[in-house]
């Protein structure tokens, strides 16, 4: 009998990353893990997870707390409130090879202001105080304002999420969120990975723009909130108890 296949690291690509690469982020209990509050949204289960795992879960979060998971879709147990579902797609860009990008800087933390701004403006998905810790970030500056970034998210063994796309609206049509892409893709490639993307299923001209680059998609996927139960599960308070 042939031994069973490992799982693709994109299948899961939160705990892979909390699990390889971003383990030295990774905020622990049991099996579960999730990025400092002020880094990533993101919590991590692995995939086989059982009532323990969620109760883990649930101390990480606190009681009542609000948690994201990326690119996967457990059924939430009794107790668990979902916040919000975002159908979305995976892609992955093994024909992407990326370039240099003359005009395109690199970010650190003296402009991290300017990026929560523009982000704030342009809504390209999660990004908060030290987001900027997970990668690198490229930004294209005009008149000394910033006005389009792209980085770097989760890295699963082997993959770098490109993620924080965004230009500002006075600035689109320009080809600079393209040029940015590339201009991290290149980076990705440099050390001996492969860049992917997640993004939502509805916006399809971002999954235009990056199939014409190269990027294929792999699959749909979701990305989830959920609130945790507001009294500690059972689970927690009796291994609390008995040590």
């Amino acid at each position: 009998m042939s031994a069973m296949a490992a799982p693709h690291p994109l299948d899961n690509p939160g705990h892979a990353s909390l699990n390889g690469p971003h383990a030295h982020f990774a905020e622990r209990r049991g099996r579960v893990a999730r990025y400092p509050v002020d880094v990533s949204p993101w919590f991590a289960l692995p995939d086989d997870a059982g009532p323990g795992d969620w109760a883990d879960l649930a101390a990480l979060a606190g009681p009542g707390g609000e948690l994201a998971l990326a690119a996967v879709d457990p059924a939430l147990p009794p107790g668990w409130e979902p916040t919000f579902r975002v159908d979305g797609v995976q892609m992955t860009g093994e024909a992407v090879r990326g370039a240099h990008d003359e005009e395109a800087v690199r970010l650190g933390p003296a402009d991290v202001p300017e990026m929560l701004d523009l982000v704030a403006r342009t809504r390209p998905g999660p990004f908060l105080t030290h987001t900027l810790e997970l990668g690198t970030y490229l930004g294209v500056r005009r008149g000394g304002a910033l006005v389009a970034m792209a980085g770097e998210r989760l890295r699963p063994p082997g993959w770098t999420e490109i993620s924080a796309v965004c230009t500002d609206p006075a600035h689109r049509g320009q080809g600079l969120a393209r040029r940015l892409v590339d201009a991290v893709a290149v980076g990705i490639r440099d050390r001996g990975e492969i860049p992917c993307l997640h993004g939502s299923a509805s916006n399809t001209g971002a999954i235009r723009l990056y199939e014409q680059m190269g990027f294929t998609l792999r699959r749909h996927t979701v990305f989830q909130g959920a609130r945790a139960p507001a009294a500690l599960p059972h689970e927690v308070r009796t291994r609390t108890a008995t040590g």
